[in-house]
């Protein structure tokens, strides 16, 4: 065999190779990893475990709360003072800054011309102090110096009572202050609006030994506490206005936000808010509000309820049946479908009629085309018909992304930089065509007597010169 046509049988080998190995290459790529369609398992979940139209989903603009009974203050007393009368029995209905007691001010007006007598006599002696120690100065500029000493004595003596003197003026000046305003605000007003309750007469207090002299109830039988969180607490003031909706049925009520609790809740493992681990860096602090509904009607105490902030948002839609959200829902032309689990427990494309829009929750509710116990699976481009459904995430072969659903386009046209598939047209680099399929079934000899006829003219001529190339001029040929 000439040196040329070994050349060629090596090129035409390698072409042959590559060919099958681009082929295979293609193969794996379109089915997904060597396997058919049927091998192929996407992950489908169960309609009504999606179905928006009865399960509860809380979003980040809601907050869990509870119908609980109106707040109890306790109204408390100054046990330094003595209570001259109770203005209130149980059962009266108080304002906020109504007064509820009042202390004897004749006793605080005593003790107030006690301190002040008592600041008289410290500034009294102060001065005498100083007229002593002026006098000791004198003395001492003309004694000899043992009795030098002694004055020294003195006079360091009286310089440290009339500092303490001036300390105790002071503290007595602040004592002053308190009873003078405590002589102005002799009593105890109303914090809130409410129901006097649990009034304690003065002797009863004495013998309980404790400062609660009564109670006020709020107004109203219920109120509506809510918690929140340092994440979402920019959306909870008080006086915003807010939607309160039934975890049972549609039924919702409008409300307000009277007031907010800034110190931390207990949050124990039973609390239905608390959430997170149980190490203290990886929770939330809960705080509490509190709403008054518009009405209670239809609203019981313990009731859990959702509450929204008010932002005008549509309240009307009456969810029933079966409602998805839209992602889920793709587009074949006019028509929608879903990816569906079918009796063969194979994927198909099953087409359903979609009927209201609730834009704010972002879902869509379906007439027809579904039954709450049908299997659908989130929209994948990789998703075909035919491949096999599973509920066992493990065995999902089909990877989930979040590429656009609709977009039927090829992945590797928009992967930049990636494998690019290659065109392999069956010719060779003349453009003359070659049958792959007989050169994979031929033997070397074959191949080689197969290429003599298709390159024979060319041959014919250069046969002479490739005889006699020497070895240099064949292995430079063949690198080449």
């Amino acid at each position: 065999m000439t040196t040329k046509k070994r050349i060629c049988t090596v090129i035409i080998v390698l072409v042959i190779v590559c060919a099958v190995c681009v082929g295979g290459f293609l193969v794996w790529k379109k089915t997904g990893k060597g396997g058919s369609k049927s091998s192929q398992k996407v992950y489908v979940q169960k309609v009504s475990s999606l179905n928006t139209a009865s399960d509860f989903k809380l979003s980040n603009r809601s907050f869990l709360g509870v119908v609980e009974a109106q707040e109890s203050v306790d109204v408390k007393y100054d046990s330094s003072k003595t209570v001259d009368e109770i203005l209130v029995k149980n059962g009266d209905s108080v304002k906020k800054g109504d007064k509820l007691l009042t202390y004897d001010v004749e006793a605080i007006n005593l003790q107030l011309e006690q301190a002040k007598l008592e600041v008289e006599r410290l500034q009294n002696e102060i001065a005498s102090n100083k007229n002593q120690i002026a006098e000791l100065e004198k003395e001492k500029k003309n004694a000899d110096q043992d009795a030098a000493v002694s004055y020294t004595t003195q006079i360091l003596s009286l310089q440290s009572d009339n500092a303490k003197n001036e300390y105790d003026i002071k503290a007595k000046n602040v004592e002053i202050k308190k009873l003078e305003a405590s002589t102005k605000n002799a009593y105890v007003t109303a914090s809130i609006d409410g129901t006097v309750k649990n009034v304690k007469t003065v002797d009863k207090l004495q013998e309980d030994g404790g400062d609660v002299i009564m109670q006020i109830t709020e107004e109203g039988d219920y109120r509506i506490k809510g918690r929140f969180n340092e994440q979402n607490s920019k959306d909870i003031m008080q006086g915003a206005s807010v939607i309160v909706k039934s975890r049972l049925d549609d039924s919702t009520w409008k409300g307000e936000i009277t007031s907010v609790d800034t110190s931390p809740q207990k949050n124990s493992g039973e609390d239905m808010y608390s959430y997170g681990s149980s190490d203290e860096m990886s929770q939330s602090s809960n705080y509490a509000f509190y709403v008054k509904p518009e009405s209670f009607d239809g609203l019981m105490l313990g009731q859990h309820v959702l509450i929204e902030i008010d932002n005008g948002q549509d309240t009307s839609i009456n969810k029933t049946g079966i409602w998805l959200y839209s992602d889920f829902i793709c587009k074949d032309g006019k028509k929608n479908y879903v990816w569906a689990k079918n009796e063969d427990g194979k994927i198909e494309k099953r087409y359903v009629e979609i009927g209201q829009k609730d834009e704010d929750n972002g879902d869509c509710e379906i007439k027809s085309g579904l039954e709450k116990g049908d299997f659908i699976a989130y929209p994948d481009k990789s998703i075909e018909e035919g491949m096999t459904a599973t509920t066992n995430e493990a065995d999902v072969s089909v990877p989930p992304n979040d590429l656009d659903p609709n977009d039927n386009t090829d992945s590797d046209a928009d992967n930049e930089g990636g494998d690019e598939d290659i065109a392999f047209d069956g010719s060779d680099e003349d453009g003359m065509a070659i049958d792959e399929d007989m050169l994979a079934s031929m033997t070397d000899e074959e191949i080689e007597e197969y290429f003599n006829k298709l390159y024979g003219e060319e041959e014919n001529a250069e046969n002479a010169d490739g005889e006699n190339a020497d070895a240099a001029d064949a292995d430079a040929a063949f690198a080449e």
